[in-house]
């Protein structure tokens, strides 16, 4: 299977309430269990922001708005490059569609979670968002 040069995956870093919604992975095996931002695969002719709405949607059911990215994309291997920004619920509550769990977290919470390791690249960031709330 080819990769496309450049293929851009999309998270969103969710906040409500000064808690941030994490997704614990069901899949690939060697990172099901863990967590991370929820998000997807940027289609051909998407944006990044119309991807994450559209991935939010499925994944979560929920209809969001996409603000700022975070600090720095992270490279994932594979020319796949990762970058997440921080999105605003308009309507819906998250159910967790294709991931085996969700949590709300605060930013003690956030330290001790087991999270996927691209998503550590922005742990500074998240931590700051939510104590700054």
């Amino acid at each position: 299977m080819k990769h496309s040069r450049g293929q851009v995956v999309v998270a969103g870093a969710l906040v409500r309430d000064g808690l941030l919604l994490l997704a614990q992975r069901s899949r690939p095996p060697e990172l099901a269990g863990r967590w991370e931002l929820p998000g997807g695969k940027v289609e051909t002719g998407e944006t990044p922001e119309i991807a994450l709405v559209r991935e939010l949607r499925e994944e979560l059911g929920i209809e969001t708005t996409v603000g700022e990215a975070l600090a720095g994309d992270v490279a994932l291997g594979s020319g796949l490059t990762l970058r997440a920004y921080r999105v605003e619920l308009i309507e819906g509550t998250p159910v967790a569609l294709e991931h085996s769990d969700l949590r709300w977290v605060d930013a003690r919470e956030l330290t001790a979670m087991d999270l996927v390791d691209a998503d550590r690249e922005w742990l500074p960031e998240l931590s700051a968002m939510l104590r700054t709330l």
